[in-house]
């Protein structure tokens, strides 16, 4: 896998990440063993390199990876071949329907990351008898169309992060009404994305530690904070990989709370010191450096923030749980 990051102008960067993911998942490179299969801290320490590198090309990654652990634990006997993106947001704006024995999908769906990009997707949609999921073919399907103008953001502008337009387009279902986010797996992901996250946050600390070594005391002390806050998400994403890895069929739903918030609020801290460490130079001067901030501070918005932790709390840990090696 190239881990290599490269500046490029912003009209080229888009078409770069596209080649990138193409050769990515031709070449094996986001084959990533399955969570809960003894393999979980490589997948996240894999999912968290790409982060480091890039952002948009963790988003894309993860994506991909996440709709074939998705396909192995619901079972599902539908193609696998291509480039694939999950499109589970929101799913009251897209219906599906039987019609004369097949399903069809109609409505618009936002955040659909590689758009442009992915082949074929996990789509949510309500249907009938609740809310299902779908493999559904993107590329060559006349009836999926993907809405130009519906991303005039900065930050992650390369993820390709259209709003698709379904017009009765088939579908294959992929288990029974609620089976997306009734399975474990379901929070074996939102840790997936953590892992991105802690990987864009070490990429935007890497211009901290470059600078820190002409010995400035003030910049030495953003940089010991930015440590301790990385550190502290490292810690919980391998406890978090571990306790996957010994409970694989078992809800984690706390789980997955916990270690986001933490991942979450340790990135927004290293933002926050970078950017007081270093000023508005490396944001109006480095382009690279200005794309990742961009980049993850939309990504980390993927979290509801205060509705997560209300959520969290509502979710209290066993009687007698310590704080750390068993309180999930």
């Amino acid at each position: 896998m190239d881990t290599q990051p490269r500046q490029a102008p912003a009209r080229e960067r888009g078409r770069e990440v596209g080649d990138w993911f193409v050769a990515a998942v031709a070449d094996g490179s986001l084959d990533l063993p399955r969570p809960g299969g003894g393999g979980t801290l490589h997948r996240l320490e894999a999912l968290a390199a790409l982060g480091r590198v890039d952002p948009v090309r963790a988003r894309l990654g993860e994506g991909h990876a996440d709709a074939h652990a998705v396909l192995d634990e619901l079972g599902a006997a539908v193609d696998r071949t291509g480039r694939w993106g999950v499109w589970a947001a929101d799913p009251t704006g897209l219906r599906a329907v039987p019609v004369d024995g097949r399903w069809r999908l109609t409505g618009r769906r936002p955040f659909c990351s590689g758009a442009g990009i992915c082949t074929r997707a996990l789509v949510c949609a309500a249907a009938p008898d609740g809310i299902r999921l779908f493999a559904v073919q993107v590329d060559g399907e006349p009836r999926v169309r993907a809405l130009p103008g519906t991303w005039p953001a900065l930050g992650m502008a390369d993820s390709d992060s259209r709003t698709v337009e379904f017009m009765a387009a088939r579908a294959e279902p992929v288990g029974g009404p609620g089976a997306y986010t009734a399975r474990p797996g379901f929070a074996h992901g939102a840790v997936g994305v953590g892992a991105c996250w802690f990987g864009g946050a070490v990429g935007v600390a890497d211009l901290l530690r470059d600078l820190a070594t002409d010995g400035d005391p003030h910049t030495l002390a953003h940089l010991g904070g930015v440590d301790a806050a990385l550190a502290a998400a490292a810690a919980v994403l391998t406890q978090a990989a571990g306790w996957i890895d010994a409970h694989p069929r078992e809800q984690a739903a706390r789980l997955a709370g916990l270690t986001r918030a933490v991942v979450e609020r340790s990135a927004g801290e290293v933002l926050d010191r970078v950017g007081r460490a270093t000023g508005a130079r490396p944001l109006c001067h480095d382009r690279d450096h200005a794309r990742r901030v961009a980049d993850l501070t939309v990504y980390l918005r993927q979290s509801h923030a205060e509705r997560d932790l209300a959520a969290l709390g509502a979710m209290p840990a066993p009687p007698g749980a310590p704080l750390l090696g068993g309180g999930w």
